[in-house]
């Protein structure tokens, strides 16, 4: 069955989540600022990164190589446009929740939003594979809500259509699975949103020696 993903236009994204009620690409994009500020990383990967939200925060004089991983060519592509600028910007489409990722290791690993539609087998040992020694993983989940709603009333079907194949996270069951990796948790905030959701950001620096598959 083809990846969700590939059916939703890019437009209809980025309009879906900068809408009044979602209020989401904003603040995705303050809370990669956010990591790239506490981090200073020399390198960094986005997974699932769509059409490059934040990358304009990237700081060309500490980041060297800045890598973009998607499962849609078109997003790849709009973020190759759009930061053709940008020095180091690597491209790859890859399907996170199927493909294993070989690529040199990077300082940073950022994956929002990411491990709700990807899951958390496959494309989080692709995230932790990503990481060079003793460097460090943020992670973006969105709380519950009372409602129990996940993804958000939109004007746009496919939109709609990806709430099959979206599960949230707990992240007192991510603390407790990368701690028994040899992560540790050094920096954490929540961020309300619309409608009563939220953001929860946590930062974990990787062990001196971790293993990679």
């Amino acid at each position: 069955m083809p990846n969700s993903w590939l059916a939703v236009p890019l437009p209809e994204y980025e309009q879906h989540m900068s809408s009044m009620e979602v209020q989401q690409l904003g603040a995705l994009s303050d809370l990669f600022a956010e990591a790239i500020r506490y981090c200073r990383p020399y390198s960094i990967a986005v997974l699932g990164i769509a059409g490059g939200n934040g990358l304009d925060h990237v700081d060309s004089s500490i980041t060297a190589r800045v890598v973009g991983l998607d499962v849609n060519p078109l997003y790849l592509e709009a973020v190759r446009q759009r930061y053709s600028h940008l020095p180091g910007l690597e491209l790859y489409c890859v399907d996170l929740f199927e493909q294993h990722v070989d690529l040199e290791p990077v300082q940073l690993v950022h994956a929002a939003l990411i491990f709700e539609h990807a899951g958390v087998d496959r494309c989080l040992e692709n995230a932790i594979s990503m990481i060079v020694p003793g460097g460090l993983l943020s992670i973006v989940l969105q709380l519950p809500t009372e409602s129990g709603q996940t993804v958000g009333t939109s004007q746009f079907s496919s939109i709609q259509n990806l709430k099959s194949h979206f599960s949230l996270i707990s992240p007192s069951w991510l603390r407790e699975s990368l701690a028994g990796r040899g992560f540790q948790l050094i920096h954490q905030t929540t961020r309300a949103l619309p409608a009563g959701k939220g953001f929860w950001t946590g930062i974990f620096s990787a062990p001196a020696a971790h293993h990679r598959k």
